[in-house]
């Protein structure tokens, strides 16, 4: 296959799709890879390390998308290039259909095939093309509610860990998956108060078990809203996979917080667990609604997009070379894994959550 590397034009996207050990072994297996100039500059890769690689560098992104079979992305495509989508292309990366309709049906449309890291199931049920930035978005979240909690940025003048003789900041993160456990070890190393809320009583057990300093709370609605008024700082760390967040703090409840607290909304990407979120991006991140600062980034790992990057294409590379060796069907016929991953082929909604969400056919993939 012809394999393309566009680079990512979404505002202050720094990662890149695939690193040059994984154009070197797509190269080796008989593909050619095609990188745009400057594609990895954002994560600290040179133009020159691709081609040391065996990739060729491509001046213009829309012959990347003209010549190219399979293209890797790191985010979904913006509304630029979505004329240079072809039919019949493969697209591999973060899609978060159910937060997005016009996209959804734009790719419908297209008859490319979308492929999507984020619904990826293993046989364990882990969702492993998704867990590297749940993670570095975790361990952000505490980072940025942090700085956003300063008092400059219209938070409440708290210091997150406090000091002797005040008290620390009091993090309520809702739900207690990859992004809520990372969230609540950056919480605890800083000194704050942090109480994880979710509604699977075995994974509040194993949290309890490995962070014996954190509160853990079984996940409803008057605790959600009892916690809120604690708060200073929410992280909304909610997924449900390939379908929108749900819903868990209403606008109305905005009003029963504190002045300047601060809201990081992780779940942004499909949609966010707050009424009041919108996307934002790194250059204007935050809002306010009732003086609770929203933080609502849907690229929060772009910001670190070195550290990101490394860590994504650990575990997209080997997927992205199978479906270039042998094709996206017969791949999916060798990985049980992968048909999780593939949410649109041939014109039809092929996962479950997006159609439901749309109220579109549902059609399973059938390689």
């Amino acid at each position: 296959m012809i394999v393309g590397v566009p680079k990512e034009i979404k505002t202050h996207e720094y990662r890149v799709a695939l690193l040059p050990v994984g154009a070197d072994e797509l190269r080796r297996t008989g593909n050619q890879v095609l990188v745009e100039r400057g594609a990895g500059l954002g994560s600290g890769i040179p133009d020159e390390a691709y081609e040391q690689a065996g990739a060729t560098i491509v001046a213009e992104r829309a012959e990347i998308w003209a010549r190219a079979d399979l293209i890797i992305k790191v985010k979904e495509p913006q509304p630029e290039e979505f004329p240079l989508i072809r039919e019949n292309q493969i697209l591999f990366t973060y899609f978060h259909f159910a937060a997005d309709e016009h996209l959804t049906r734009r790719i419908l449309d297209s008859g490319a095939s979308a492929v999507a890291y984020e619904t990826l199931q293993d046989r364990q049920g882990r969702l492993p093309l998704l867990t590297p930035m749940s993670e570095v978005a975790g361990r952000m979240s505490i980072q940025e509610g942090a700085k956003f909690l300063e008092r400059p940025h219209k938070g409440r003048g708290i210091l997150l860990g406090g000091v002797p003789g005040v008290e620390p900041a009091h993090v309520v993160i809702l739900g207690g998956g990859i992004v809520g456990t990372n969230a609540a070890k950056i919480a605890v190393g800083f000194g704050a108060n942090v109480t994880i809320l979710d509604n699977n009583v075995d994974r509040l057990r194993y949290l309890d078990d490995i962070m014996p300093n954190v509160t853990t709370l079984f996940s409803d609605r008057h605790t959600i809203r009892d916690q809120l008024v604690q708060a200073d700082l929410v992280i909304g760390a909610v997924l449900i996979r390939g379908a929108r967040a749900p819903r868990l703090v209403e606008r109305a409840d905005l009003k029963t917080m504190k002045a300047g607290a601060v809201i990081v909304d992780v779940a942004v990407d499909q949609g966010g667990c707050v009424e009041t979120t919108r996307p934002t991006t790194h250059e204007s991140p935050t809002f306010i609604v009732d003086d609770v600062v929203h933080y609502c980034v849907a690229n929060m790992p772009g910001a670190v997009g070195r550290t990101s990057t490394y860590a994504l294409c650990n575990v997209t590379a080997p997927y992205a070379v199978r479906i270039a060796n042998l094709g996206l069907a017969r791949a999916c016929q060798e990985d049980p894994s992968l048909p999780s991953a593939v949410n649109i082929h041939q014109r039809q909604v092929t996962d479950l959550a997006v159609a439901r969400t749309f109220d579109l056919d549902f059609h399973p993939y059938l390689p």
